[in-house]
């Protein structure tokens, strides 16, 4: 993994990240397909750079072609920016992250990089926060990327139970709230979903989550344990047009036992639709 940085002019800051190059990159002419890996809260990129190995074997076995991934850093909201444009002005005022990542950061990988830069050669990845807007760029920015990995994803319908980290960092507020009910629905895979539908695109996208997830103590909010809600996505995502889903419930908790098992597996399924 090599690191690299992208100046925003939205965020007027420079975005951190690091970039996995295939086998035979720095000798050759070839263009790749990209993958871009987000992370979970509180985390940081470098906890992706454990799947580079996975991708050397699985090109190396012809298994997926040869790509080029890039894990972005997402600092701000107390690393719980969930990748979103926030409006919240409270004492860490939210940040514009998605325009950011989606305008400026591809461009700037597809200038600097031998990218294949087009949506048919683009996906996104993530766990956790990030599998929530791994989700959401899928749906709602389709003329970027031709599907997703969805792990674990941070996802709550109708809206988050109370102590959930979307309710307490702003990346869902308004003004001086932290969170805003009404921000929270048309940043929802629901409301992204309607976007989706009115682009004309296809998209696929690979759905895995642990049987050992957080179970929430209160019985009220057993909705909202994440292994049932992955569920609910994949429900929901699958009546709509357009739109090819695979769910995959694996053996383990809201850790990398599931995470790099789903990775493996998702990424061989999208490959075979990447070109």
């Amino acid at each position: 993994m090599v690191p690299g940085r992208c100046y925003s002019a939205v965020l007027r800051e420079e975005i951190f990240y690091y970039i996995y190059l295939p086998a035979g990159y720095e000798t050759g002419e070839k263009r790749y397909p990209t993958i871009y890996l987000l992370h979970g809260r509180g985390s940081t990129a470098a906890e992706w750079a454990r799947v580079g190995r996975d991708l050397d074997r699985l090109a190396a076995a012809g298994e997926i072609p040869p790509l080029i991934a890039v894990l972005p850093d997402a600092p701000w909201n107390q690393r719980a920016s969930y990748f979103v444009d926030s409006v919240y002005t409270g004492p860490e005022p939210g940040r514009p992250v998605e325009t950011a990542f989606t305008t400026e950061l591809i461009l700037h990988v597809d200038a600097a990089y031998r990218t294949i830069a087009d949506r048919s050669a683009r996906a996104v990845a993530g766990y956790s926060m990030g599998g929530y807007a791994a989700l959401r760029y899928a749906l709602a920015h389709a003329d970027l990327f031709m599907g997703a990995i969805v792990l674990s994803p941070a996802v709550y319908v109708p809206f988050p139970p109370q102590g959930s980290s979307t309710r307490e960092f702003g990346a869902f507020g308004v003004g001086d709230r932290l969170f805003d009910e009404a921000a929270w629905t048309a940043r929802n895979y629901p409301a992204a979903a309607e976007v989706f539908a009115a682009s004309g695109f296809r998209s696929r996208l690979f759905i895995a989550v642990g049987d050992d997830e957080y179970k929430h103590p209160d019985p009220a909010d057993r909705l909202h344990d994440l292994d049932l809600e992955a569920h609910m996505v994949f429900n929901f995502v699958s009546r709509v047009p357009n739109l090819s889903a695979e769910l995959r419930v694996l053996d383990g908790g809201h850790d990398w036992s599931v995470w790099r098992a789903g990775f493996i597996e998702g990424i061989k399924y999208l490959a075979k639709h990447m070109h």
